[in-house]
């Protein structure tokens, strides 16, 4: 007796199979440094380092406005996948005065007809006590609802924009070709973790 598999069957997993091959070769940072769920502080502080490494090496300026900044969060790897909804997520660290304070976690949604999967570093810089005050005394904050976010920018010199180092929070995006020019993170949840 012969079975038939029906059509819609085989599509659907060969969907899957390759939204599962996307997940894997698109990450921001190798294999063995992904945050996993009982990820300590050491390994989350060498995924910050080197997330702001590659920063500083993508983005000419971006080192001096760093340092200059009250405040900066980064999110090493945050990892997205959608099919027709999507949602992102990733934990990071807040650095004031050069080490982190405290750990978060970030989440955000979308709806749009695309498959697959990636990982991109979300950097923000807060540039002002104010805002990084009015960051720390939220509770659960999210970037264009509690502060304009602005996307940091290159100038034609190839250095960040003075109308970046003017903003008071900034967000840079790297994924695995470098900087991610006009990709909007207004709608991310960031709220505080225990790690």
């Amino acid at each position: 007796m012969k079975t038939h598999t029906p059509f819609r069957s085989v599509c659907l997993a060969a969907a899957i199979a390759m939204g599962s091959v996307a997940m894997v070769g698109c990450t921001t940072t190798p294999a063995d440094s992904q945050a996993a769920p009982g990820a300590n502080r050491t390994s989350m502080e060498s995924q910050v380092d080197a997330t702001l490494s590659r920063l500083y090496n993508t983005v000419p300026g971006s080192r001096e406005m760093v340092q200059r900044a009250p405040g900066v969060l980064v999110f090493p790897s945050v990892v997205g996948g959608s099919f027709v909804v999507g949602a992102e997520y990733g934990r990071g660290a807040l650095r004031v005065g050069g080490r982190s304070v405290d750990y978060y976690s970030t989440t955000a949604g979308s709806i749009g007809f695309q498959a697959g999967g990636q990982s991109k570093a979300i950097i923000y810089i807060f540039n002002s006590t104010e805002a990084l005050n009015k960051f720390r005394n939220s509770n659960g904050w999210s970037a264009g609802a509690d502060a304009t976010v602005t996307m940091g920018t290159v100038g034609a010199n190839g250095s960040v924009d003075t109308q970046t180092i003017r903003q008071p929070v900034v967000s840079f995006v790297l994924t695995n070709v470098g900087l991610e020019v006009g990709v909007s993170v207004q709608g991310a949840k960031v709220t505080k973790i225990s790690l």
